[in-house]
């Protein structure tokens, strides 16, 4: 998108989308997580992008969300120290 042109909205890309994002990870990370380690970076976005694509506004409720992200784990294990692992 061009600003200087005044283009906004390119097909359903709109800045107010990406603006709207911004806020609520903002919001999300000084709010819930008060400090975001540069390492875990990817995981706090991710976290943040399932949220964005799973909102209400585009029909999906909680019971749906929830089971995307059950679905989302299986096959996978969560283990503290493979996190740091380098």
């Amino acid at each position: 998108m061009d600003h200087s042109k005044f283009e906004w909205v390119r097909g359903v890309a709109h800045t107010n989308t990406l603006e709207g994002f911004f806020s609520v990870l903002k919001r999300g990370l000084v709010g819930i997580y008060h400090h975001v380690d540069k390492k875990h970076l990817d995981r706090y976005l991710a976290e943040f992008d399932f949220r964005q694509n799973t909102r209400v506004a585009l029909g999906i409720d909680d019971v749906q969300r929830s089971a995307m992200a059950i679905q989302g784990m299986a096959g996978k294990r969560l283990m503290y120290r493979d996190s740091f692992a380098e």
